[in-house]
């Protein structure tokens, strides 16, 4: 491998958007291949602050009166009337519903993710792509020359013309749910140079710097 391929696998086993059994090779290479072990661990602690990309989601400030309101203390002074032989019936009936809606419900779908790289193969973007929103997060700040944007774009498989999802920030973060089309897996994610405002044809105008391809995160 060349220096810059050891570091682009060494990103994406950190990510784990690799498959089991890269995977497994990986690991097994990094107890005999110093150089990759140093990358992984490098990308573990470079990618570490990108846990941030995920938004806390505190519950509606309201609930707990809202709870209060339902199981109140009127419930709680007839309690000694409740039928509890009856409640005892229809709580065993309710747990094993909930037992077997947990079984068969199917698993939530992984999230999508992808490391958009530069022309040399160096990793520049982090893109991760959950319930609809797709994320990106700059690995590696840099600048770009004056006058310039950088516009996001996405492309499905199948798709003739890529779909703009807007200019990227100076701050190389950026989160955004597209209303027209879905993130999915095998969408094609590329970032190119445009004039102020961005491009107003509807397609990239100027070069693309960075290209990536989304895939299910752990996919085996």
């Amino acid at each position: 491998m060349t220096p810059g391929e050891r570091d682009a696998l060494a990103a994406e086993y950190v990510l784990g958007t690799l498959d089991a059994r890269a995977t497994a090779e990986l690991r097994g290479a990094m107890e005999t291949d110093a150089a990759l072990a140093d990358a992984v661990a490098g990308w573990e602690q470079r990618l570490a602050p990108l846990q941030l990309l995920a938004t806390p989601e505190a519950p509606p400030p309201d609930l707990w009166a809202r709870l209060e309101r339902t199981l109140g203390g009127g419930a709680r002074r007839k309690a000694w009337r409740f039928p509890w032989p009856a409640f005892g019936l229809g709580a065993g009936a309710l747990a094993a519903g909930l037992a077997a809606f947990i079984v068969f419900r199917p698993p939530p779908a992984a999230p999508l993710m992808t490391v958009l790289l530069t022309s040399r193969d160096q990793p520049a973007y982090l893109v991760e792509a959950e319930r609809g929103t797709l994320r990106l997060a700059a690995l590696n700040p840099r600048g770009i020359e004056a006058g310039r944007v950088m516009q996001l774009w996405a492309l499905p498989q199948g798709a003739t013309a890529p779909t703009s999802l807007g200019l990227i920030p100076e701050s190389g973060r950026f989160s955004v749910t597209p209303q027209n089309i879905r993130p999915e897996p095998g969408m094609l994610i590329e970032i190119s140079l445009e004039p102020p405002g961005g491009s107003t044809t509807g397609r990239p105008t100027g070069p693309i710097l960075f290209i990536g391809r989304l895939s299910a995160a752990g996919n085996s």
